[in-house]
């Protein structure tokens, strides 16, 4: 009697703890069940074959011609930024012109996290928030790092069945805590103070773009080219938008942009540019930013972030930029060169700079190539070998980065090229500037400030 009394309060014992687990909506989150082995098989597998194959995409030709600019470029004041919280520094992913007095003198660097995982990888920018950086390496781990560079906390919510495969975080700050989605499926919430996971969700679908909370609504795209909504207090869905599964990947995260009028515009895999009403979900318009382009298309769809000015969304494919009405869709222009991240618009004019490593002035209203100067000329030897993977305007300059450690400096007013600095260390992604300084996030996981 006794022994039955012992396996009936064991086995009650057993259902209380897992009811309680599931009360906390992580449900299967790391159960180790079988379908979720052989998916983590399978992202290991896709991992590989990325390394391997580094083709990503083709285009019909590459933009080599000079413009001496002609026109004199007027610049607005330089906008001071106190905080950097999501992913493009703001809803619209506007930039503009920040200020930044200077950025020759390096005053800070501090080695962050581990980067050790083998697989050409896009670096997530930091976050800025009250004196505190939030940065990932590619083991998923979150550092929360004072300005000083001391560590506040860290934290990293992987167990054993996730080790071998690379993390790309992307999060964004939100009521005084951070929301992280990854390339696994994971999407969850954390403490800023603590560190503390708050919830956690298992997806199922690797997350592939940038994450945007607006109006207590997380906005994400995921592998299968479905916008979701998630409620920011347990992650629970509420409404997904589907469109055309592609077997287009994107190396890149695919971006995301919310209007002044609170709808949200997503790009997919499959080029589809889609305008969503942020409440109901329901579309407005959708159209294709691919057009005869789709059959040069490889392995990757690839693409800067949606950048919203007033009535007019400005986007780059990997060989076109574009110009569409935010209202209708309708397209405003087109241009066969491409930015090689988030072009910037100040005043009249759109300022970006090639892989190729050409900086472009380009008229906002009509799509002409106001200038075009080749920013690696500045070097006498090798140049070839270099390839921009970002840009930043602050002050009147255009700070670029090369993948292979380079900061170049150019004047966004007359557009020649004025210096550069050896950073030495890969580079993946665009500076940040914060308070008038930029920072810079290398491959090898370093965090270098410059003023």
């Amino acid at each position: 009697m006794n022994s039955k009394k012992i396996l009936f309060f064991f086995v009650i014992t057993i259902l209380l703890s897992s009811c309680s687990f599931d009360s906390k909506n992580r449900s299967g989150v790391w159960s180790g069940a079988e379908a979720e082995r052989n998916r983590v098989v399978r992202l290991e597998k896709e991992q590989v074959e990325k390394k391997i194959n580094k083709k990503i995409f083709t285009s019909k030709s590459r933009y080599i011609e000079e413009k001496i600019l002609k026109d004199i470029i007027n610049l607005s004041k330089p906008k001071k930024n106190s905080s950097w919280v999501m992913s493009g520094l703001n809803y619209q992913n506007s930039l503009g012109n920040i200020y930044l007095p200077n950025a020759t003198n390096r005053f800070f660097k501090k080695k962050v996290g581990k980067n050790k995982i083998s697989i050409s990888k896009i670096t997530t920018t930091p976050l800025i928030y009250n004196q505190k950086f939030f940065i990932s390496d590619d083991k998923g781990t979150i550092f929360n790092l004072h300005k000083s560079g001391d560590v506040n906390w860290k934290k990293n919510i992987y167990k054993k069945i996730y080790k071998k495969i690379y993390k790309n975080l992307t999060f964004s700050i939100y009521k005084n805590k951070l929301y992280v989605a990854d390339n696994i499926g994971f999407i969850y919430a954390i403490s800023i103070d603590t560190g503390k996971l708050i919830w956690i969700k298992n997806h199922g679908i690797p997350i592939k773009s940038k994450i945007k909370i607006f109006n207590d609504k997380i906005f994400l795209m995921n592998q299968d080219n479905r916008l979701v909504s998630l409620n920011v207090s347990d992650g629970s869905i509420v409404w997904d938008v589907r469109s055309i599964t592609s077997f287009i990947k994107s190396q890149k995260l695919l971006s995301i942009a919310i209007s002044e009028n609170k709808d949200i515009v997503a790009i997919t895999s499959s080029g589809d540019l889609i305008n969503v009403d942020s409440i109901s979900g329901n579309i407005k318009w959708s159209l294709n930013t691919l057009g005869s382009d789709l059959a040069d298309v490889t392995d990757f769809f690839k693409s800067s972030d949606i950048v919203i000015i007033k009535d007019n969304i400005i986007l780059s494919t990997a060989t076109t930029m574009l110009s569409f009405s935010l209202s209708n869709g309708y397209n405003n222009w087109s241009s066969d060169i491409s930015s090689v991240s988030t072009p910037i618009v100040d005043g009249k004019n759109i300022f970006f700079v090639t892989e190729d490593g050409f900086f472009i002035i380009m008229d906002f209203d009509t799509g002409k190539i106001i200038s075009s100067i080749n920013i690696l000329n500045i070097f006498k030897k090798k140049k070839k070998n270099r390839i921009i993977k970002g840009f930043i305007m602050g002050s009147g300059k255009i700070y670029s980065v090369t993948l292979d450690g380079y900061l170049i400096i150019s004047s966004a007013t007359t557009g020649k090229t004025e210096s550069f600095i050896k950073i030495g260390s890969p580079i993946t992604s665009s500076p940040i500037i914060n308070e008038g300084h930029m920072y810079i996030y290398t491959e090898n996981s370093r965090l270098l400030g410059f003023n």
